[in-house]
């Protein structure tokens, strides 16, 4: 592919994107897949550097942008190589008219940026949100083996992260395919520690997605005890079992439950778990380093619908709590209106609850729990609260 093919592959991708953060549709990654999936012609570099000509135009761009073309000339505007591009000589895209929409630049839409300032963030911490992330991962010691990767630094405060040369291709590690690694951000390692996990335990991961958090769970209880890992997302929760299996978890449990029937399906645990670790859906503020695009699917409505689902999930992971017994709420999310707020809601409901303080090796003290920024923790961006049950 010539520059000029490469740019126009990437304002077609671009149009893709902006269509499905309309309408929910796909992310960004896996449009990408498919639409090479369909061009064989193009080779690892042109994809490669379609992919980056992508991410640049999506982190250029605060608000959702009209077009594709719109967004690649915001890039254009601030990088001559781009702009060149634009010759309209084969696939090329055509010559910039003097009349055109360029999308406008930005971190995020207006309304959200306000919230993150409600939020006691700077500007420095919200231009830090779509930096480009780094590539870490988690040391799986149930399995006996020697990482070695060139280019690997260990992480501080994490005995079992590294943090791996941005690039590397971790699917083609021996480490991986062996179960002895698994990649998960320093930040979701750091908040786990907060579960204070310990073997024999009885531990619910109550939103488990695809069960990062739930296998590092099982993992510090070194095969005894259980992990249950529940979600009401199929999909999503049947990728933990090969990763288990990798991982050599034999204590992990999985159960799909039904929405609104939580409680039904968890009956034999209510009242039982040692902890209960809750990584609540969320807006996902602190992931737009990976990805960018979400910046543009969110809305006031579904923050608030969110709001209300975490709202719901505290009450269920309550219930399955002994006394005694303690309960991790996490959000990957840097608004108060989750994180925080959405604690001290439930402190001020629920009175036999008290925060615990937090000893992380990350984070600084935010109300009632700790708060993780890219900007100065050089991880995703996270809020967690430990709850005790009296």
């Amino acid at each position: 592919m010539t520059p000029s093919a490469r740019t126009q592959a990437a304002i077609e991708l671009l149009d893709q994107i902006i269509a499905a953060a309309r309408d929910s549709g796909a992310a960004a990654d896996t449009l990408i897949a498919r639409y090479f999936a369909t061009r064989r012609y193009a080779g690892s570099k042109d994809r490669r550097a379609v992919r980056d000509l992508v991410y640049a135009a999506i982190r250029a761009v605060g608000e959702r942008p009209p077009t594709g073309r719109s967004a690649m000339l915001a890039l254009a505007a601030s990088d001559a190589e781009v702009a060149a591009t634009f010759d309209g000589v084969g696939h090329g895209p055509a010559p910039i008219g003097k009349k055109e929409v360029t999308a406008a630049t930005g971190i995020a839409p207006r309304w959200i940026i306000d919230r993150l300032y409600g939020s006691d963030l700077d500007e420095a911490d919200c231009a830090a949100l779509i930096d480009r992330a780094p590539l870490d991962v988690r040391i799986n010691r149930a399995i006996d083996e020697v990482i070695a990767i060139e280019g690997a630094e260990p992480i501080a405060g994490l005995a079992d992260g590294l943090r791996l040369p941005s690039g590397t291709q971790v699917e083609n590690l021996p480490a991986y395919n062996h179960g002895a690694i698994e990649v998960q951000d320093a930040g979701s390692q750091i908040v786990t520690l907060a579960a204070r996990a310990q073997p024999g335990q009885r531990i619910v991961d109550l939103c488990a997605g695809a069960g990062g958090k739930t296998l590092a769970l099982a993992a510090v209880m070194r095969g005894e005890g259980v992990v249950l890992a529940t979600d009401t997302d199929r999909n999503r929760l049947s990728r933990l079992a090969p990763r288990a299996e990798r991982a050599r978890a034999g204590i992990i449990e999985s159960r799909l439950i039904n929405p609104g029937r939580e409680l039904e399906m968890l009956d034999d645990w209510i009242g039982s778990a040692d902890c209960v670790l809750i990584d609540a859906p969320c807006s996902g503020t602190g992931t737009w380093r990976r990805n960018p695009e979400a910046r543009w699917r969110l809305t006031p409505d579904r923050i608030e619908r969110l709001v209300e689902t975490q709202r719901k999930v505290l009450e269920v992971g309550a219930a399955l709590v002994k006394p005694g017994g303690a309960l991790v709420y996490i959000v990957c999310s840097l608004l108060d209106e989750e994180g925080a707020g959405q604690v001290a809601t439930f402190l001020a409901a629920n009175p036999g609850w008290r925060a615990q303080s937090l000893d992380l090796p990350a984070g600084r003290r935010h109300g009632p729990g700790t708060r993780l920024t890219p900007a100065h923790d050089a991880t995703d961006g996270f809020f967690v609260a430990r709850l005790h049950h009296a």
